[in-house]
């Protein structure tokens, strides 16, 4: 049996992040994020803004100490994406893209463990929000696997959005027989 990667995540720095996102971006697989065209320097800005931004926050996810993963959240109480669905105290806002190339065995369900059990960790989040563009298949069909019920699909500005809801008491509902099986 493979030791899973050990996960661990940092703070996005916008200088010394900007082309490593860029490279990830910038790739016909990352299209849904929209910034296939952005050069590095606006990369860079782009993540300083998020940086000072308190209700915005940007994070890499790494596998073993090498990049994996870039996972966003923010606050739909204030962000403009709350004006698109019925927002609840205690929500919070995804986003995760998982870098290109090799990953350890185990790597994408450690770090899905991972990054739940760190948004469950602040008991003010109750609830979180995705919302995927809709021809995103492998992110609408993540929703799925890890038990988020969908909600609408709204059309914003850049894309259709299929909201998808994951409640904290349905996540650990769906751990208890893993752990059992465990």
């Amino acid at each position: 049996m493979t030791t899973p990667p050990a996960i661990t995540m940092r703070p996005v720095d916008p200088e010394q992040d900007a082309a490593t996102i860029h490279s990830w971006t910038s790739q016909e697989r990352a299209a849904f994020w929209g910034m296939l065209e952005r050069p590095v320097d606006e990369v860079r800005d782009i993540y300083a803004y998020i940086d000072e931004q308190p209700h915005l926050a940007a994070y890499l996810v790494h596998a073993d100490d090498e990049p994996l993963a870039l996972f966003q959240t923010y606050d739909p109480q204030v962000d403009e994406i709350g004006q698109f669905y019925d927002r609840r105290p205690g929500d919070v806002g995804i986003h995760l893209l998982i870098g290109p190339g090799h990953r350890p065995s185990g790597a994408t369900a450690a770090m899905t463990a991972f990054l739940a059990g760190w948004v469950w960790s602040d008991p003010a989040h109750q609830r979180i929000v995705f919302e995927p563009d809709v021809r995103n298949d492998k992110s609408v069909a993540f929703l799925g696997r890890v038990g988020a019920e969908l909600g609408p699909e709204v059309q914003l500005a850049e894309k259709v959005a299929q909201f998808g809801f994951l409640t904290r008491d349905a996540w650990f509902a769906r751990q208890k027989p893993r752990a059992a099986r465990a």
